[in-house]
């Protein structure tokens, strides 16, 4: 039964055309599995009728308006996501797209935890102290699930430290705009790290203003993405992979890295306790990441990864004047010398894009435009194994 005609049997009434309700996101991206679980439509809702369910992904919490936003805006539904990539940040989509200066770096002196250089924790506690910002919405381990990651905003440097360190599973970060819940006021500057797809959305949310309930979007004034190829769901990945497969209990890991395409596992001590191809484990892998071609965070003002650099360095990827401003504060901090190997990152954003480009049915096309009609996406969807759930409209 279509989402037309669930909303037809609820109230006995044809809607307004173009109406796209929130049942109709759940049937084409979060029931066949394909959410990347960014949060976008938590925080696009006007009316905060989303709210996250405990497996982490979206769900209904209150009357849905059938304003269309969390369709628009979600990156595997209604967002062609590479548009944005001409729109927000002159790119093209060809090499490492713009960039105003690229480096290899790494914090001096160590700071203790932190994933590969350090950079990103420096460039905060930098922005911090200079008064720049006033928080990071970052990621950090659960207080009850160990290697669980969950939103969390951080406003000291110490809280920022706390932070540091890489997980690999999504948190629905920009569900957790509502910066009240920090005693944050309406002025309040923030930055965020996270994945492409979650700036993506961000970005396209902050060009048209509207009001977005009780999500606060123009208050994120630097986007720092990771460089990503694909997340994980956390049950099959730490819990059914490593935990029971494996034999390695979660208490007894203190670091866990993707890197060179290994899967590296380490204890407390640094001792390696998995090496092994990530491929071995990508039946854990978020489906829909295959669909993205945005390994390098191109709308972001800073992409940030290990690729490309030695061993305990990162590579730094500057694209806007606001990043640019940002990393001077940083600078100081930090080692820096030219980029390693720019090579290296091109190589595996290629790659990258031939997964996408033989995963992802809708036609892939920068010049389009960003938002993507429902109907269009059904059709294109239709018949594959990413197609649209049918249920009864018992369900609601």
């Amino acid at each position: 039964m279509s989402g037309f005609s669930i909303r037809k049997f609820m109230n006995g009434i044809e809607e307004p055309p173009n109406k796209i309700f929130f049942w109709e996101l759940e049937q084409a991206v979060i029931d066949p599995g394909r959410c990347v679980q960014c949060g976008a439509c938590v925080a696009a809702c006007p009316s905060d009728s989303i709210g996250v369910a405990e497996d982490g992904l979206p769900k209904l919490v209150k009357m849905c308006t059938g304003c269309s936003l969390c369709w628009d805006f979600c990156p595997r539904g209604g967002l062609r996501y590479e548009a944005g990539w001409k729109m927000f940040a002159e790119d093209s989509g060809a090499g490492l797209g713009t960039i105003l200066e690229s480096y290899t770096a790494r914090v001096s002196p160590y700071i203790d935890g932190v994933q590969d250089g350090g950079v990103v924790t420096a460039l905060l506690i930098a922005l911090m102290e200079a008064g720049e910002i006033d928080g990071a919405l970052l990621a950090r381990e659960s207080k009850t699930t160990p290697w669980k990651a969950e939103p969390f905003i951080a406003r000291t440097p110490e809280e920022v430290i706390e932070c540091a360190g890489s997980f690999y599973n999504q948190t629905m970060a920009l569900s957790h705009l509502d910066l009240k819940k920090y005693k944050l006021g309406p002025d309040a500057k923030i930055a965020l790290v996270g994945t492409p797809c979650e700036i993506q959305t961000l970005k396209a949310m902050q060009a048209r203003p509207w009001n977005w309930g009780s999500s606060n979007v123009d208050a994120v004034v630097l986007t720092i993405a990771l460089l990503c190829t694909k997340n994980f769901n956390y049950e099959k990945l730490m819990v059914q992979e490593i935990e029971r497969k494996r034999g390695i209990p979660l208490h007894q890991i203190g670091k866990v890295d993707v890197i060179r395409g290994k899967m590296l596992v380490y204890d407390h001590e640094g001792n390696t306790l998995i090496d092994e191809p990530v491929k071995d484990f990508h039946g854990a892998a978020l489906k829909g990441c295959d669909e993205c071609a945005d390994f390098l965070g191109r709308t972001a003002d800073i992409s940030v990864g290990s690729v490309g650099s030695a061993d305990g360095y990162s590579s730094v990827l500057i694209r806007t004047q606001a990043g640019k401003r940002a990393f001077e504060y940083a600078k100081p901090k930090l080692e820096l010398r030219p980029l390693d190997k720019p090579k290296a990152l091109e190589k595996l954003d290629e790659l990258d894009k031939k997964v996408a480009f033989e995963t992802l049915e809708r036609p892939f096309d920068p010049d389009a435009p960003l938002f993507i009609e429902y109907e269009d996406h059904l059709m294109h969807y239709a018949g594959s194994d990413r197609a649209p759930v049918e249920y009864d409209a018992v369900r609601y």
